[in-house]
């Protein structure tokens, strides 16, 4: 049985940080990822990093602010959130699952999904 665990949301004032964390058990994936969505929105990806935590990728709108990583002896996936904006505010989930390459980034491809944690950025 797949397990992902996600903490770490919150409300914070833009400009501010955070960091989400997402612990995994009952097995290995090749990628895990993050996802996100607003509220009358569909869910969109934000950052994904292979199981051996090399070669993250982001959606343009985050690149240079949330820095995807994990841990390998946790078992546990992380991102870092600063300089977050209002634009900012979704539910975040946590996922798992294979991945392929598009034009030199992982892709990740979702079966299986944490139960999301609240982001809230006050302008």
């Amino acid at each position: 049985q797949v397990q992902l665990v996600e903490s770490g949301g919150g409300l914070v004032q833009a400009g501010g940080s955070l960091r989400l964390s997402c612990a995994a058990s009952g097995r290995t994936f090749s990628a895990m990822g993050w996802f996100r969505q607003a509220p009358g929105k569909e869910r969109d990806f934000v950052a994904a990093i292979k199981w051996s935590g090399d070669s993250p990728s982001y959606t343009d709108s985050v690149k240079g602010r949330f820095t995807i990583s994990r841990d390998n002896v946790k078992n546990t996936l992380y991102l870092q959130m600063n300089s977050l904006k209002p634009e900012d505010t979704a539910i975040y989930y946590c996922a798992a699952g294979p991945y392929t390459v598009v034009r030199g980034t992982i892709s990740i491809t979702p079966t299986s999904w944490g139960q999301g944690t609240q982001v809230t950025v006050s302008s």
